[in-house]
């Protein structure tokens, strides 16, 4: 049982039901003891009073006395004579017939054997000579009075109680469940997610954690968005003087002699890898807070993804390698184009790198079912060397390079995954990598389909205009 709810629940219940069982029980087990006492007590007396109303009164006079016993004593009575028949004219259960004949009848449920025997029997003679016996049943009084049959009163105590432990269940689980819920909003990367709401007007240790929890979640918001603050502030400031530095090596180029022209080019190709970092910084801070995740529009994904596989196709041919796409179905999602463009590209030249001399990097696409709904499937996959399995979780992060003079020689800084990663998960969607068993490494991205993505795809209407989707084409 993994519920923390269900334990306490459930182990409440029992104990109150318990409780209440055995607290009924021995009710009616004293009370049963009582009520049997005061009969016992009163038995003779019945007998002789009822043998008198026969002999007096006949059998009318008998069968009025005994009305007037079960009215006083809740007892079913029948007095009998030497052959066994009522003097009262009633017919006779099976039970009386029994103990006429001294045999006491079986007990046929639970409660008649923890309580005393409801059946007496007691033999008289009459001043008359005449025989009488007297035989008489008590009903179990119960715990709400005579004729009460105890499990109700017990069925009624179990579902009380169950109700009473049900609603302390909830009220001691219930911060749990919102802590959890904020817990997986956060780490979805929703860090405007709280515990707080109902759990503000409590006192006890859970709502205190839950507002601890809360403390921890503002300070962590406000951390990361000072930080990506920071990493914008300092991108846009570096723009300036890297804009001067490029026209002060214009400048040089044109008033330099030859000799000097290797050096300013060294500075010509530095100067371009610190603009794309400074570009995709700023990427990674619009990311990290949401700006580009503003306006979304219908997108098809198998035009974006042809598009780059051909310019990566193009490029890739000096390395003797190429690109492949393969749109298996199209899929209509609700995203930002220029965001999603960048997102899969990044992780198609990545693969284009490394994958190795004659081969090629595949990209498909095709539908999928997730925990969500139906998703878009992109696979991109290379035959490079792939990463090492304890780097997998690490690529996505910003700066992160296997080989540090790899990425150097090839000009990365290790932002590409990064924005993909963001970006990705800003439109709801997953990335994930992993090496392929024959060799080489899988990019996995699902991104959840628009509403009407069920429609034909050449049947969707983009802005008013038909939109034109590829099926089955490989670069």
């Amino acid at each position: 049982m993994k519920s923390l709810f269900l334990k306490i629940f459930l182990s409440y219940w029992l104990a109150q039901a318990l409780f209440v069982a055995l607290a009924i029980l021995i009710t009616v087990v004293v009370r049963e003891r009582g009520e049997s006492a005061t009969w016992d007590a009163q038995q003779s007396a019945v007998l002789d009073k009822a043998g008198q109303a026969y002999e007096h009164g006949g059998p009318t006079e008998a069968r009025r006395y005994f009305e007037e016993v079960r009215d006083s004593f809740h007892v079913r009575a029948y007095l009998l004579d030497e052959k066994g028949q009522d003097v009262s004219g009633r017919e006779l259960p099976r039970w009386a017939e029994s103990l006429g004949k001294g045999a006491e009848p079986p007990r046929r449920d639970f409660w008649q054997h923890v309580t005393p025997s409801p059946f007496r029997r007691q033999v008289q003679t009459a001043a008359s000579g005449h025989r009488y016996t007297l035989v008489a049943f008590l009903p179990p009084g119960g715990p709400f009075g005579p004729g009460g049959v105890p499990g109700l009163g017990i069925l009624i105590g179990i579902i009380s109680s169950g109700l009473v432990c049900y609603l302390l269940a909830r009220y001691l689980t219930a911060p749990v469940v919102r802590l959890r819920a904020a817990t997986q909003r956060l780490a979805a990367g929703d860090l405007s997610a709280r515990a707080g709401g109902l759990a503000a007007r409590r006192r006890d240790e859970m709502a205190q954690l839950v507002r601890d929890f809360d403390t921890m979640a503002e300070r962590l918001e406000a951390a990361v968005h000072a930080q990506a603050r920071l990493l914008n502030d300092i991108s846009h400031e570096l723009r300036s003087p890297l804009a001067r530095l490029n026209v002060a090596s214009a400048l040089a180029h044109q008033r330099a002699g030859v000799e000097a022209h290797s050096a300013l080019e060294r500075i010509d190709l530095e100067a371009e890898r610190l603009n794309e970092l400074i570009g995709g910084l700023l990427t990674i801070a619009r990311l990290e807070n949401g700006n580009d995740a503003r306006q979304k529009s219908p997108v098809l994904l198998g035009e974006i993804i042809e598009g780059i596989a051909s310019d990566a196709n193009f490029e890739a041919q000096g390395r003797k390698c190429g690109v492949e796409s393969v749109i298996k179905e199209d899929c209509l999602v609700m995203g930002a184009p220029n965001l999603l463009h960048s997102a899969i590209e990044n992780v198609v030249r990545n693969a284009a790198r490394y994958t190795r001399e004659g081969t090629s990097a595949l990209i498909t696409l095709e539908r999928g079912q997730g925990n969500r709904g139906p998703e878009a499937v992109i696979r991109i996959v290379d035959s490079g060397p792939g990463v090492p399995d304890e780097a997998l979780d690490k690529l996505f992060r910003p700066f992160y390079r296997i080989d540090d003079a790899r990425g150097r020689k090839t000009g990365g800084v290790g932002l590409g995954l990064a924005i993909t990663e963001r970006a990705v998960r800003l439109h709801g969607g997953t990335v994930k990598a992993s090496n392929r068993p024959e060799g080489g490494l899988q990019v996995e991205i699902r991104l959840p389909l628009a509403a009407d993505a069920s429609r034909e795809p050449d049947r969707l209407v983009e802005q008013g205009e038909p939109v034109e989707a590829n099926s089955g084409r490989s670069n």
